[in-house]
């Protein structure tokens, strides 16, 4: 049994699950040792009879190089001399029931590329960062009161060479770091990046935590990335997945010939319609392997942001199960309390180490304070996305206009629970695919009512309380599905009009969300929004206020009708002129330009229970923002 005075603290704090930093301690590493240069490599693997790495350097061996036990009796460590930058190896793990068989390292920083599993030796230190401006900038930043606008992205199909071949690492910062900047957007968030053996999972099944796919480059390749993202003045997110893994022989799956990762109550261990393993919350050896992962993207790769993946399957004992086939908790309950403790676990060690961390959670139901710290019973997210109000608006702008009037709480519904978590609006990869169609193929009616309709959505989502997200492709109006297979249809953009024209006018209502306030800065509270009109269903239209802390205001009146409302009368709270300030009826964005006016006054006469009003032709699937131009007068 091996002891290593300098690995006895941090194993300790491993099997106690408090160890943030476990890729310090576990995988390989360079080291020097007796005067000679090397990697010194360790594993945990408490079940198994032996282990030994083998790689091309012993060829394949597994009697060449036995690792010790380290002092745990659970871990194991060998260093090895004469080792260098890409060789690969794997660990040869022999069971209790007499099997051999091969795993890559759980926290290798590198990987061969699929389908070949080995990993790859690689020193993460040595990159020369370029981003302190940024970092010291958003160390002192209020993300609430900032404006968040996420382009989400599926780095393997944005957009491709001309022979189909993925845009590798240092070909995406050429190309996608300006288009983002250019487009307006504040982040980006990249689909999962970690190695993953499928492409069809899109990422969400992954085999290596803590090494971003080598399909694309090399880690410093995709530091270069975020670098590259972070010196544009772009945010950088990461799509994380703690919920569960595949069950691929080199991979987490029975790591040591046994459950390990995974948990061994039969009710637990597997998410059947996926076909995957889920993580074993009660094991603190699993929350620090998982813990560190989170803090590990912070600390190396500068990540802004985790997005949190299935959280909701994390939380019910009983997520995708039918009765009989999960047991309740100690309260006779259906949630998990093992995964809530791992998550406020996760979320307070994050935040300690990294206090400007986005931690956002895609968390499908119900679930009650998960933005609200642990103290207080909250999961201590400071964000989640609002699934509801994103299936509402999605089936509501599936209907005809003609029926929209009997759908009309699917526009308003949402203010009901607006201010009760910290939100982010996702119109996402999971909304344009899998025959869902995507977003303009989702509105009804002709060609050009199809572009009418997303440009008005657009400019509601954008006034509506609750940060942006949208995917990929949305912003110049593909009509065909997301296929991961492929990139984008930028041809769209540059060769048919009215696809070049959403792509202007969505990087104006970026620049514009960008430049105003009243669109960010209040979005816990009624201080920042106000109705004026939310019952006007028989015309198919919403209007009401967003106000900054500076009680500047922007009006967004928005009809999802068919027809022209030719003498709409808004009501608003003050007299005085109103300009238009973003039409999405602009001929410049592919609208008729019928919104020939651009100042309106407003007189005295009552309307949607306000004082004043004011009279505005508002074209049909259009939106608009107003401002009010100038101090009321003393009349009446």
């Amino acid at each position: 049994m091996k002891t290593s005075a300098e690995s006895d603290f941090p194993l300790y704090l491993y099997h106690h699950g408090k160890n943030d930093r476990l890729y310090e301690l576990f995988g390989a590493h360079r080291a020097r040792k007796n005067g000679k240069d090397g990697f010194v490599f360790r594993v945990w693997a408490p079940h198994a009879r032996s282990v030994s790495v083998v790689g091309d350097f012993n060829g394949w061996d597994e009697t060449k190089n036995v690792m010790e036990r380290m002092v745990d009796g659970q871990s194991f460590e060998l260093f090895i001399e004469g080792l260098r930058t890409y060789d690969t190896y794997k660990y040869a793990i022999g069971t209790q029931d007499g099997r051999t068989i091969l795993k890559a390292d759980p926290l290798a920083f590198h990987g061969e590329t699929p389908p070949a599993t080995a990993s790859k030796l690689y020193e993460l230190d040595g990159y020369e960062w370029g981003d302190g401006e940024y970092i010291a900038a958003r160390g002192n930043k209020n993300v609430f009161a900032s404006p968040m606008n996420i382009y989400e992205v599926n780095l393997l199909s944005w957009r491709r060479h001309e022979d189909g071949n993925f845009l590798s690492y240092r070909d995406l910062a050429a190309e996608l770091v300006p288009y983002v900047k250019e487009m307006g957007y504040t982040h980006v968030e990249f689909m999962p990046v970690t190695e993953f053996p499928f492409e069809g999972s899109w990422g969400y099944q992954v085999t290596g935590y803590y090494a971003v796919t080598s399909r694309l480059g090399t880690p410093h390749d995709f530091m270069y990335l975020v670098d590259c993202f972070h010196r544009a003045g772009i945010g950088v997110i990461l799509d994380w997945v703690p919920a569960h893994f595949p069950k691929d022989a080199h991979g987490l799956y029975e790591f040591d010939g046994q459950p390990l990762y995974e948990s061994s109550q039969w009710d637990r261990m597997e998410h059947k319609s996926w076909g995957t393993r889920r993580f074993d919350y009660g094991r603190e050896e699993v929350l620090s392997f998982l813990i560190s992962d989170a803090c590990f993207f912070f600390d190396k790769y500068h990540a802004d942001g985790l997005r949190v993946d299935a959280v909701a399957s994390m939380l019910y004992l009983d997520y995708d199960k039918r009765d009989g086939e999960w047991v309740p908790n100690i309260y006779g309950e259906n949630k998990n309390l093992e995964a809530i403790a791992f998550l406020r676990r996760l979320n307070e060690a994050v935040f300690l180490r990294f206090p400007y961390a986005l931690m956002i959670a895609e968390e499908s139901t119900a679930w009650g304070l998960v933005t609200k710290p642990g103290n207080v019973g909250g999961l201590g997210f400071n964000y989640k996305w609002n699934m509801g109000w994103m299936n509402d608006m999605l089936s509501y702008l599936c209907l005809d206009p003609y029926f929209r009037m009997g759908a009309h709480n699917k526009l308003t519904f949402s203010m009901m629970y607006a201010f009760s978590e910290n939100y982010v609006l996702p119109i996402s990869h999971d909304e344009v695919v899998h025959g869902k169609c995507s977003l303009i193929g989702k509105m009804p009616g002709t060609y050009e009512e199809k572009f009418a309709g997303v440009r008005a959505f657009l400019l509601y989502m954008m006034a509506h309380p609750g940060k942006k997200l949208n995917f990929m492709g949305y912003e110049f109006g593909q009509f065909k599905e997301w296929d991961y297979h492929e990139g984008l249809e930028f041809f769209l953009r540059d060769k048919y009009e009215l696809h070049g024209k959403l792509s202007v006018m969505v990087r104006d209502l970026n620049r514009f969300y960008r430049e105003t306030p009243a669109l960010y800065e209040i979005e816990d509270s009624w201080d920042g929004f106000e109705w004026l009109a939310p019952d006007d269903a028989d015309r198919n239209i919403v209007s009401f206020i967003r106000r900054d802390r500076a009680g500047r205001e922007v009006i967004a009146l928005v009809s999802f009708s068919g027809s022209d409302a030719e003498d709409y009368m808004l009501g608003v709270n003050v007299r005085g002129k109103y300009k238009v300030v973003f039409c999405s009826d602009d001929k410049k964005y592919g609208g008729e330009g019928k919104l020939k006016k651009k100042t309106f006054a407003a007189v005295k006469r009552p309307t949607h229970g306000k004082p004043y009003s004011i009279r505005i032709p508002m074209p049909k699937l259009s939106a608009v923002y107003l401002v009010r131009e100038e101090a009321p007068d003393s009349g009446n």
